[in-house]
């Protein structure tokens, strides 16, 4: 029988926005639990993970909230209550998904989010192996395949290749997988050894060192370019790179805002596509097509499932609170984190 949802519920929030190692930077709070209406799915928050935009959202800033601001972009739990037009959810279905930016975040024991936006939780992964997957999962799925318009069939691929730039992260964990069962030849770049196995352990072909020149590392594979190249780290500080290593009609796509201009000229003699990437487009602007995400976490389960791709979970918190989150901040603002760090349940669920 599906649980109802109690009136109040635990989560954990900002007020103001702090370095993480101040006590007030996430803090818990108990709000009123929110009910589902439209398209919208409650959900029974079993376990969230952490991205980078959990800490850009958070970083220090000159405001202050009048209500808790709730963050936490990635999700896996249980459906208990749909609103009235829901068609693809029933109460008891598992799922998981990244929500959207313009609403409320996951750190809540329930949880509102768009069903077009949701998938079926993978059969064979727990809630916090299935939480470590959808941004990450979401972002490498519409960079390759939305983006840069890499074909699914592996016969399409037939010796072309990929450089994943930051291969070792959440997205390119997830990427290198995602590439490799579409066929491609797929280069990393990591710098550390830990991170160079991790890479090569999801199924990277070989590894280069990001912080010297691409193009000799990749001629000294036998290779005078690549035909894409997917950019998970410092989209500034690799365009030189890029821009030389990129063959000619290759395509780009990068998931890292600049913090300066890029000079787009250098890829005008090799007529090369630069292209962004950012999974909350489709919820940020309730665009036509929004339900591609929930089809894609769709295919994504099926891809585990079979066991294809696996899931990039490295790190577990118990239970979901304040002092977990901010420490899972604070592992995740050293810049060197291999996988996802997840934190599961929370107290009185556990």
């Amino acid at each position: 029988m599906n649980e109802a949802p109690k009136a109040t519920m635990k989560a954990v929030g900002l007020y103001r926005y702090l370095p993480i190692a101040d006590p007030d930077s996430l803090v818990d709070v108990e709000l009123k639990t929110p009910a589902a209406t439209g398209r919208d799915l409650l959900v029974h928050v079993r376990a969230v993970s952490v991205n980078p935009v959990d800490v850009k959202q958070r970083a220090p800033k000159d405001k202050v909230e009048q209500e808790a601001r709730i963050l936490g972009w990635d999700v896996a739990g249980v459906v208990v209550e749909v609103g009235p037009e829901c068609t693809l959810f029933r109460p008891g279905d598992e799922v998981y998904y990244a929500g959207s930016l313009i609403r409320p975040g996951g750190n809540s024991e329930y949880h509102l989010v768009d069903e077009r936006i949701a998938g079926m939780k993978p059969a064979s992964l727990d809630y916090a192996e299935a939480a470590a997957l959808p941004l990450t999962a979401i972002t490498a799925w519409e960079g390759l395949f939305h983006r840069l318009g890499v074909e699914l069939t592996p016969a399409e691929n037939e010796g072309k290749t990929l450089l994943v730039i930051g291969a070792a992260g959440g997205v390119g964990s997830i990427a290198i997988q995602l590439a490799k069962y579409a066929g491609l030849r797929v280069i990393g770049t990591a710098s550390r050894e830990e991170s160079v196995a991790w890479a090569r352990s999801m199924g990277a072909d070989e590894v280069i060192n990001h912080h010297e020149p691409f193009l000799p590392q990749l001629q000294a594979l036998g290779l005078d370019g690549v035909d894409y190249i997917f950019c998970l780290n410092s989209t500034e500080l690799h365009w030189p790179n890029m821009a030389a290593s990129i063959s000619p009609q290759g395509k780009i796509c990068s998931i890292v805002e600049t913090k300066q201009a890029l000079d787009l000229n250098l890829l005008m003699g090799k007529s090369a596509t630069f292209v962004w990437e950012l999974m909350f487009t489709r919820s940020m602007f309730q665009t036509s097509d929004m339900i591609r995400q929930h089809e894609l976490l769709n295919e994504i389960s099926g891809l585990i499932d079979q066991g294809l791709i696996r899931s990039t979970l490295t790190t577990r918190l118990r239970p979901i609170h304040a002092a977990n989150l901010r420490e899972a901040h604070t592992l995740l603002e050293t810049g060197s984190t291999i996988g996802k760090i997840v934190i599961e349940e929370f107290e009185g669920n556990i």
